[in-house]
Parts: structure tokens; C-alpha cells; sequence
């Protein structure tokens, strides 16, 4: 690993840690790390916790990256969006610990995994892109519709509005919220819990579960290569 992404083992518990920068941007670098760091956990058969940095999960794309060019920005949410495709089909439990604020894509990472914990304070959570100018992807409509609460996915995709961490826990985005000092703690025993598990019949069942889901990702992944000019 480089420093942008720190792989830890402990008794079969993965934590994988992005660390880049004050707004701890998705770029390709980070995006290839990541892959390789849920690669090891595959080969160690490890419970996920994906975790970043004191006060930001992660606000999003690297907006450098982004604004390369539309061929560039084209290229990041492809493998963004196959990055979230591989989370949501994890053979192993992955839980979000959401350190912070979640933004955009960060916030499209907490929609893919399988429990979220986030940490109370003047954080902000949710999907920016109509904010910005940008109009959201079709992968992106739905990953948040998969997950999202019915009223807060319109609020959300086509408001752009953005949720407290005790709103985005009645929106969809997190599943729980602790004080920041307790969120490893917390995430560690949520994982503990997960080793209990049968891992064949959780692999099985979480990818019969969102099998048409998964079918419709792999179309809108495409769909959105095709869209920005990449196939």
C-alpha cells in the first residue's frame, strides 16, 4: 500500500483506511489502492471496515482528476462506479465507518456496503452533483434508489440536499450513529459480530439478493461508458 490507503489485519478484521488529503478525494490512485487492499482482504478472508480520516470519510471524485477533461472525468466514474459494483457484491461482510463528512461519491461508497456507523457533529452527508451542475449518473440513480428510503432518494438525487449524520440515518446513508472516539470501537464489535457469520451462505445470499440489482448496475456502467464517449 501507499500512504493513501493503509491495510490493516487484526484476528481477521481488515481496516482499510484512506488517508489523501483534507477532503480525502477518490482519484485513480486511491481507487486502484483500495482494489488491491480488498484483494488481500479476499485472500485473508477478512471482515471489511473502510474507514478515513478524523472528520472526512471522503468528499468525493479528485476534482484535479475531474477537470482534466470530459474524457478523464469519464474514465474516474467508471471506476468509481465499478469500485462501488465490487462493494456491493463483497463475498465478506463490509462495514462503512464513516469518520466524517461524506460527500458524493463518499457518499456513494456508504451505499454499498453492507452496515454503515457514522459519528455525531456538524458533519454533512449525501450526493452534491445536481448542486454542482452535474447530472448524476445512471449508476449513481441507482446505487442511491437501491438503498435510500423511497422519500429521501428524490431529496436526494434530485434536490441535491444534504443530511446531518441523524439524517442520514432516517435517509438511508448510515445504519447508526456514535461519538467520534467510540466509531473503531464500535465498528470492531459490529465486525465481531460478523464473524459469526456463515461467510458461503452470506456470499450467496447477499448476491442472490441483489442479483437484478447487480445485473442493472452492470447495464448502467456501461450505459454511462457510452453516454461520456468511452466505448
Amino acid at each position: 500500500m501507499t500512504d493513501l490507503v493503509d491495510y490493516r489485519l487484526d484476528n481477521g478484521i481488515a481496516t482499510i483506511t484512506i488517508t489523501n488529503g483534507k477532503a480525502n478525494a477518490l482519484s485513480h490512485e486511491v481507487f486502484e489502492m483500495l482494489n488491491q487492499a480488498l484483494d488481500r482482504a479476499e485472500q485473508d478472508r477478512a471482515v471489511v471496515i473502510l474507514t478515513g480520516q478524523p472528520g472526512i470519510f471522503s468528499g468525493g471524485f479528485d476534482l484535479k482528476e475531474m477537470q482534466k477533461g470530459p474524457k478523464e472525468a469519464a474514465a474516474l466514474v467508471k471506476i468509481g462506479s465499478t469500485l462501488t459494483r465490487r462493494l456491493a457484491a463483497f463475498p465478506l461482510p463490509v462495514i462503512g465507518a464513516c469518520s466524517g463528512h461524506a460527500i458524493a461519491k463518499g457518499a456513494f461508497v456508504l451505499l454499498s456496503v453492507d452496515h454503515r456507523i457514522g459519528v455525531a457533529g456538524p458533519f454533512k452527508l449525501g450526493l452534491n452533483e445536481v448542486a454542482i451542475g452535474m447530472t448524476m449518473h445512471h449508476a449513481g440513480i441507482e446505487i442511491a434508489r437501491h438503498r435510500l428510503a423511497p422519500a429521501h432518494f428524490y431529496r436526494s438525487v434530485i434536490n441535491a440536499e444534504i443530511f446531518s449524520p441523524e439524517g442520514a440515518v432516517q435517509a438511508g446513508f448510515l445504519d447508526e450513529v456514535v461519538a467520534p472516539e467510540q466509531l473503531l470501537a464500535r465498528a470492531n464489535e459490529v465486525a465481531q459480530n460478523f464473524q459469526k457469520l456463515n461467510m458461503q451462505a452470506h456470499k450467496q445470499t447477499k448476491r442472490k439478493a441483489k442479483a437484478e440489482y447487480l445485473a442493472l448496475l452492470d447495464r448502467c456502467i456501461e450505459q454511462d461508458a457510452e453516454h461520456l464517449g468511452l466505448n
